[in-house]
């Protein structure tokens, strides 16, 4: 378990899809267009598992 571990390029990937996908799922929110709910889901799961990830796994410089 000690091999695993995030480098700041891959660090930078998820944390621009983070901010990708919560912002959709921050649109999908406040527009609540038919079919809101499921591209909330859509986008809303990703960004927190992508902070979880950012969270809890360390960064090897």
């Amino acid at each position: 378990m000690n091999d695993l571990y995030l480098t700041p390029p891959v660090a930078a990937l998820i944390f621009f899809a983070v901010v990708v996908c919560g912002h959709n799922f921050r649109m999908a929110w406040k527009q609540q267009s038919p079919g809101w709910q499921k591209r909330a889901w859509l986008f809303g799961v990703p960004a927190g598992i992508g902070l979880l990830v950012l969270g809890f796994v360390p960064l090897k410089l």
